[in-house]
């Protein structure tokens, strides 16, 4: 995913893609909360594919658009930008933020852990 930031609405097409895989412009707009009018929802998918955000492929007379980056990717982009813009790129800060801001489990405390004896095993 290029670096160029998502408007509101063009995050909220990007969460329907991540969640249906794929969908019609129609779809997408169906999913939408408050959605816009169809030739905006047209407008706003031209825009995401020129900034390469999104892809589409034909299926018969219908475009169905797709995400151009894996979610998974996506998130590690965005988190990188969320850890910079907002804890200076301390991943501390970000977890300590976390950490007084949610109930965490005890078993997402002990993957925590286990995941932090790891890292520190491969040397990261």
């Amino acid at each position: 995913m290029t670096n160029e930031a998502l408007s509101r609405r063009e995050r909220q097409i990007m969460d329907i893609l991540f969640r249906m895989k794929e969908a019609t412009a129609e779809e997408i707009r169906e999913a939408m909360e408050d959605a816009p009018s169809n030739a905006s929802v047209r407008t706003l998918l031209r825009i995401m594919t020129e900034k390469r955000h999104i892809q589409y492929r034909m299926e018969g007379n219908k475009y169905r658009y797709s995400p151009a980056t894996p979610a998974q990717e996506a998130g590690q982009s965005a988190l990188k930008r969320v850890l910079n813009t907002f804890f200076g790129g301390s991943a501390t800060q970000a977890v300590a933020t976390m950490l007084s801001q949610n109930e965490i489990s005890a078993s997402e405390l002990d993957e925590l852990q286990t995941m932090i004896n790891k890292a520190r095993e491969e040397g990261r």
